[in-house]
């Protein structure tokens, strides 16, 4: 079994990176959107954390998560949103892919990939390149041309704190109204 090495700082700030099974685009129907907001919502009741940031593209999601004082496990609220979300979206959607022998010993299903990316924010300059990357992702996969164009993202609340003008990656053209 792999030994895997996982920076664990109580109270820390983790990047996240979290993708469905064979990159399937999930979340580009907004109803998984809404099962996904429910299961963070119910994982949060119980083992409480802050989102920072995210951003929800078609086949993966971004997020910086902010644990309490005293608390380092993400990777238990990582497992706790996969499955409530997986529960939820079966319910929806009987269907299965065909897994492997070795999915289906270990019980997972077709909807996560087996693991998750993970980095511990280490100052305030680490943070903002990930911030700024998880708020150009959809750029930088081709879903929009401007930061601001992304319904699926925290961008717009970083806006209204004042940490991101309207126009911060903007290349659309288009007349930007605030509203």
């Amino acid at each position: 079994m792999p030994n895997y090495r996982r920076v664990h700082i109580p109270g820390g700030t983790y990047f996240l990176t979290i993708v469905t099974y064979c990159r399937r685009p999930l979340f580009e129907n907004f109803s998984n959107i809404n099962l996904l907001r429910s299961a963070i919502a119910k994982v949060k009741t119980k083992l409480p954390f802050q989102i920072t940031a995210a951003v929800v593209l078609p086949d993966h999601l971004h997020f910086l998560w902010q644990l309490p004082l005293n608390d380092y496990n993400y990777s238990q609220r990582i497992s706790r949103l996969k499955v409530l979300f997986t529960r939820a979206y079966k319910a929806k959607n009987p269907a299965n892919l065909e897994i492997s022998p070795s999915r289906y010993k270990h019980r997972e299903s077709d909807v996560w990939q087996r693991r998750f990316w993970e980095h511990s924010i280490r100052d305030e300059a680490d943070l903002q390149k990930h911030l700024d990357y998880i708020h150009y992702n959809p750029v930088k996969h081709g879903l929009v041309s401007c930061p601001h164009l992304w319904s699926y993202s925290s961008f717009s609340h970083w806006v209204d704190k004042g940490k991101y003008t309207l126009n911060w990656g903007y290349t659309c053209g288009q007349k930007i109204n605030k509203t």
